[in-house]
C-alpha cells in the first residue's frame, strides 16, 4: 500500500540533490514504460511545416491545429508564400485555432524574416531560431527535436506542471525548468522525455484533479494523494486511446476505466 500523503511528503523533503536526480531518473525510466506511443502530436512534414504548427498550437489544442494545417500547409507551402500572404484570407483559415490576428501577423512576419535572412529554410540552431518572429525557446525545442532531431527540452503548461509536482523542481520560469532538468536526465533523451510527461500530463496527472491511485509514478511522487488514491475513483479520470492500459500499468483493474474515458479529450 502506499503511503498516506503527509508521510510521502515528509519522506520527498529530506531528499539529497543527488537523491532528487537519481528519483528522476527512475521516474524518466517508468514515463518511458507507461507512455511507448509518446510522440510529437502536431502533423508536419517538414521544418516548415512543425515551425507553423507550433506557434499555431498556443492556447489551443493539437487536435483543432491538425484540423487547420492541411489547407494552411496546401495554401502556403514555402516561406515565400507566408511573406506574401493575403492578410484577410490567411486569417480566416486560423480563426478556429485563436488569436487568429496574432498568429497571421508571426506566421508573415516569419516567412518574410525566413527569406531575408534564412534564404527560405528554417535553421537548425537555437540562437537562430528564437530570433524569429513567432518562435521562443518552447518552440525551437520543439523543432530542434522533432525536424532535426537535436535534444531539446519542451516546457509547456504539462511540463511545468508535472516537473513541480514530481519535485524535481520548485520553479516556475521556464528557462530555470529547462536548464534543471537538463542538469538531471541525459541530454540523448531529453526530446522523449518531454513527449512522455506531456503524455502523462493530459492523461493522468491533470492540473485539477490527477489519477494518483491509478498512476505507475505514484511510489516517487512526493505529490501523492493530490488526487483520488482508491482506484475506482482514480481509474475513472485516466483519459485518451491507451487509459486501460494505463490502470493495469498502475495495477489498477483496467474494467474500471469507463469506455467513455478512451474516447474522451485529453487536456490541451
Amino acid at each position: 500500500m502506499t503511503e498516506p500523503r503527509a508521510a510521502t511528503a515528509s519522506r520527498f523533503a529530506r531528499e539529497t540533490e543527488l537523491g532528487r536526480k537519481r528519483r528522476a531518473r527512475r521516474m524518466a525510466r517508468v514515463l518511458a514504460e507507461t507512455h511507448p506511443d509518446a510522440h510529437c502530436e502536431l502533423d508536419f512534414t517538414n521544418p516548415l511545416e512543425l515551425a507553423v504548427a507550433t506557434i499555431l498550437s498556443a492556447q489551443t489544442t493539437d487536435v483543432r491545429v491538425n484540423q487547420v494545417t492541411p489547407k494552411l500547409f496546401q495554401q502556403y507551402p514555402t516561406a515565400a508564400d507566408y511573406a506574401a500572404a493575403d492578410r484577410a484570407e490567411m486569417e480566416l483559415l486560423l480563426r478556429p485555432t485563436g488569436f487568429f490576428r496574432a498568429k497571421t501577423n508571426s506566421l508573415i512576419r516569419l516567412g518574410q524574416a525566413l527569406l531575408e535572412k534564412h534564404d527560405g529554410s528554417i535553421p537548425n540552431r537555437l540562437d537562430a531560431l528564437v530570433k524569429l518572429p513567432g518562435i521562443g525557446r518552447k518552440t525551437a525545442n520543439v523543432i530542434l527535436g522533432n525536424a532535426f532531431g537535436v535534444p531539446g527540452i519542451t516546457v509547456d503548461t504539462h511540463f511545468r506542471r508535472l516537473t513541480n509536482r514530481f519535485g524535481w523542481v520548485d520553479e516556475m520560469d521556464e528557462v530555470k525548468i529547462e536548464f534543471l532538468v537538463a542538469g538531471m536526465i541525459e541530454k540523448r533523451d531529453w526530446t522523449m522525455l518531454s513527449h512522455r510527461v506531456i503524455f502523462h500530463g493530459r492523461r493522468v496527472c491533470h492540473s485539477r484533479t490527477p489519477a494518483c491511485g491509478a498512476c505507475t509514478l505514484a511510489s516517487m511522487c512526493p505529490s501523492y494523494g493530490t488526487g483520488p488514491t482508491e482506484a475506482a475513483p482514480a481509474a475513472k479520470l485516466l483519459k485518451g486511446p491507451r487509459a486501460r492500459e494505463l490502470a493495469e500499468a498502475a495495477g489498477v483493474d483496467p474494467g474500471l476505466v469507463p469506455a467513455a474515458a478512451v474516447l474522451a479529450p485529453e487536456e490541451p
